[in-house]
């Protein structure tokens, strides 16, 4: 559904001079400089994947996901999406293919939900009986049949992200690219979001790209994640197999009793690192390996009430990988 084969996207951007002098030079004799956002990028996504592409602010994932839906043009390389060129922006491809932006909003700030729908409906030209079934299907699956004729402007952040979801999957696209769907939800909203994500692709099986700086938006909805570090694709896997090469230790949390004898510092740092300890708990970092000989150690010689075996955060272990990519 998505072939990318050595995608590049270079900019040209103005490099200013320093001090009041060489501002005011730059007005009349400018230096440019190029930034490439994308150094030669290839991936493949198939029917049904999600794909998480993560990366640092400016590594090139929203870059990346604009080339896809066609709203700029790659400077040099391919790109396919349902077997389209997506820069071409024929309407087949665009009446196929969704983009939902965390940070961007398509529906009408003074129009209820339900009058940008209807026009939605004239814009991509969807039969009446095909649109009434999507959107009750979309309406009662993500609860806002009570917000459905309340001025956008009026509702909540995250009864404004449910409503775009609908505006983006009226047309039941093929392909949906996903921004930074949950950004600035609160947790609850973000929970609702990912149930709904997860519910619409096993009923319609579209190929989803999705980018978020929360890492529980990528352990909750994708098998296979994308790392990107300053235009570069730096790892292109599954989730437990980056969990299981480079998540390189595992954290023993164990809640003690407080009248104990032994002290939570009497644990060996032979064994691990103590990243936090209090009269009545401790929690260790220890190596994947040693993890069996330590809690059993923590149970014989702690006062334990209740103990847990934790993978590490998984951004810690993608920071480490953006590190290693970036030396």
């Amino acid at each position: 559904m998505i072939k990318v084969k050595n995608l590049k996207k270079t900019y040209r951007v103005h490099k200013k001079n320093p001090g009041m002098i060489g501002s005011v030079r730059s007005l009349f004799f400018r230096k440019w400089t190029e930034k490439h956002a994308l150094k030669g990028v290839s991936l493949q996504v198939d029917e049904g994947e999600i794909v998480g592409l993560v990366g640092a602010n400016g590594a090139g994932k929203t870059t990346l996901v604009k080339i896809l839906a066609g709203i700029i043009h790659p400077s040099d390389g391919e790109a396919e999406v349902l077997g389209f060129t997506p820069f071409s922006r024929h309407t087949d491809f665009q009446k196929q293919i969704a983009l939902i932006m965390g940070q961007k909003a398509q529906l009408w700030w003074d129009l209820p939900a339900s009058d940008s729908f209807l026009l939605l409906r004239e814009i991509y030209q969807t039969p009446k009986k095909d649109f009434q079934e999507r959107l009750d299907y979309l309406i009662e699956t993500l609860a806002v049949r009570d917000q459905m004729n309340i001025q956008i402007r009026r509702l909540s952040l995250g009864e404004r992200m449910k409503m775009e979801l609908i505006a983006a999957l009226l047309h039941a696209p093929k392909v949906v690219f996903l921004d930074e769907p949950t950004i600035g939800l609160d947790l609850m909203a973000q929970k609702a979001i990912r149930d709904f994500i997860l519910e619409y692709r096993k009923i319609h099986n579209p190929a989803m790209i999705i980018t978020s700086h929360y890492m529980e938006d990528i352990e909750r909805l994708c098998e296979r994640i994308v790392i990107i570090s300053e235009g570069d694709i730096i790892y292109d896997g599954s989730f437990r197999k980056i969990i299981m090469e480079y998540a390189t230790h595992k954290v023993i949390t164990a809640r003690l009793d407080k009248n104990g004898a032994m002290k939570p510092s009497e644990f060996p740092p032979s064994l691990g690192e103590i990243i936090a300890s209090d009269d009545d708990f401790i929690r260790a970092k220890v190596e994947r390996n040693k993890v069996p000989e330590a809690a059993s150690l923590i149970l014989q010689k702690l006062p334990v009430i209740d103990l847990s075996i934790e993978e590490e955060e998984i951004s810690n272990v993608i920071e480490s990988i953006l590190r290693k990519g970036m030396e």
